[in-house]
């Protein structure tokens, strides 16, 4: 009984030793930037889709 006690109190200090890491304290992480590039629309994007709906409905019309 003695041996799983010592085993007990052997494992939970050799895990709370383990607990940091291996990396040095004084080691500093720079902050990354994200820098996201808008896109750049065109003046001619937002009549596309009617000018498409247009073209299919006179297709479609001349068709019959």
């Amino acid at each position: 009984m003695k041996k799983l006690a010592l085993a007990a109190v052997l494992a939970a200090t050799a895990s709370t030793a383990m607990a940091g890491s291996y990396a040095k304290d004084d080691v500093v992480m720079e902050p990354v930037v994200v820098v996201e590039e808008a896109q750049q629309s065109s003046s001619s994007a937002g009549i596309l889709i009617p000018l498409l709906l247009i073209a299919v409905v006179a297709a479609a019309a001349s068709a019959d």
